[in-house]
């Protein structure tokens, strides 16, 4: 279910909810749209539509309704106590597509603290029927506590301890980045939107078998290696660190982008981030400006970008370009951009002459004070 208010960058064809919830292991079996002003304050959808979707899911056999946009923890209860179904938004999905996902002991401590703060803004009135009564001779009459304050207090003190582990896994980041600092490695990270092929990119670069598939959020544990970059002439190249890190969304729930920070500060604290954009994607430029807009909002937005439009083994021969590297314009300034296909290697030793040429611009200075081989110059 999608609603229309008229904003930018409404799914129409609700493709991207079909996408997240295939991931999530669901199977979508119908769709509906509906434009409004502004959501209902009960049923986000007012009655007559509610109970149009009602009546879709009882024709198709629908287990459960999924809505495209975030609901109010009122919203999700009023509309499945009237549809008499399961009722979840499009925040529920990515977390269950994180939980299922997450493999890293910090990816697994994420999404459990992103899970417990989105939920404990759902038990509002929900747990009712556990009311705990005290009462009798003896004693003070009527409610005693009510289950809900309990599950609020287990909660609050999950979250707690979830954001202190958390903490100690931060540390233990700091310290890995301090001594690649020591060793004056230049990092890279790689971001984009999910599905643009960060991964296979990451693959393609580094010989890595980071986990690759055709689907959203294949990766959401960070993994970095050393990528090597040969010299010319006889020259000795150039080690960087390369980090593969997890996938923009639309709308990508606060409390996530929040609980993965620990894993973004890769992107934040990177010398160059490689933007892969999928440019076989029509709506390319969207998923640009979401890319650019969280990376705003984690305090990335100032590091050097580099983009590199992948998939261009999937583009029609007609949007074929002529050259491998040129320009696209952000924000009214012109960066680099490197065309590949890091399913078929089109184009990647041109993104490694790119990198190379990036990374000696932006350490040529320090060139002459660096004794290890490894930071040598590198002539072009």
């Amino acid at each position: 279910m999608g609603v229309d208010f008229g904003r930018d960058h409404f799914d129409g064809a609700l493709d991207e909810l079909g996408l997240l919830a295939q991931s999530a292991c669901l199977q979508p079996i119908a769709r509906i749209t509906c434009k409004r002003k502004a959501p209902d304050a009960a049923l986000f959808v007012g009655t007559g539509k509610a109970d149009e979707i009602k009546l879709l899911a009882q024709q198709t056999g629908a287990t459960e309704v999924l809505f495209d946009q975030a609901l109010s923890p009122a919203q999700q209860r009023n509309l499945e106590r009237r549809l008499e179904l399961p009722v979840n938004d499009r925040i529920f999905l990515i977390l269950k597509i994180f939980a299922q996902r997450a493999r890293s002991h910090e990816g697994k401590l994420q999404v459990e603290l992103a899970n417990l703060q989105y939920v404990s803004t759902r038990l509002v009135r929900r747990w009712s029927h556990l009311e705990r009564q005290s009462g009798g001779i003896g004693m003070r009459g009527g409610p005693g506590e009510k289950q809900i304050e309990l599950d609020k207090r287990i909660i609050g003190d999950a979250i707690k301890r979830t954001k202190e582990r958390l903490d100690k896994v931060k540390k233990q980041r700091n310290t890995q980045r301090r001594q690649r600092d020591k060793r004056q490695t230049y990092n890279i990270s790689l971001v984009g939107y999910t599905n643009a092929g960060k991964s296979t990119l990451f693959n393609a670069l580094v010989k890595a078998r980071a986990y690759a598939a055709d689907q959203l959020f294949a990766t959401l544990d960070t993994t970095t290696r050393q990528l090597y970059l040969g010299g010319s002439d006889g020259d000795v190249g150039r080690s960087v660190s390369l980090s593969d890190t997890v996938g923009f969304i639309r709308n990508l729930p606060h409390d996530l982008v929040d609980a993965f920070r620990a894993t973004l500060q890769e992107a934040i604290d990177a010398d160059l981030l490689i933007h892969v954009v999928d440019a076989a994607n029509p709506e390319y430029p969207e998923q640009i400006a979401e890319v650019q807009r969280v990376l705003k909002e984690i305090g990335a937005d100032k590091v050097p970008q580099l983009l590199v439009f992948n998939k261009f083994d999937a583009l029609e021969m007609s949007q074929h370009i002529r050259h491998v590297s040129d320009s696209y314009e952000i924000d009214g300034q012109a960066i680099a951009r490197v065309w590949v296909s890091a399913k078929t290697g089109h184009g990647i030793p041109a993104l490694r002459e790119q990198l190379a040429r990036t990374v000696q611009e932006a350490l040529g200075t320090e060139d002459n004070t660096v004794s290890d081989p490894r930071f040598a110059s590198i002539e072009h």
